[in-house]
């Protein structure tokens, strides 16, 4: 079996413009994280990662 996905909160849930500051996700992406399947929370927290690396350079 495959390694879980886990979530990239790290409970500092402030949004900025529509962007949680804390983990980098959207809010549809929080909502619907619980019902995603591995290869879009893969894609998901790939994308957080990239949208914090922005916001740490702004």
């Amino acid at each position: 079996m495959a390694e879980r996905i886990e979530s990239p909160c790290i409970s500092i849930c402030k949004l900025k413009s529509g962007l949680c500051v804390g983990c980098g996700r959207t809010t549809d992406e929080i909502t619907r994280w619980r019902s995603m399947k591995r290869p879009e929370r893969m894609a998901t927290n790939r994308r957080a990662e990239q949208r914090l690396k922005t916001l740490d350079t702004n």
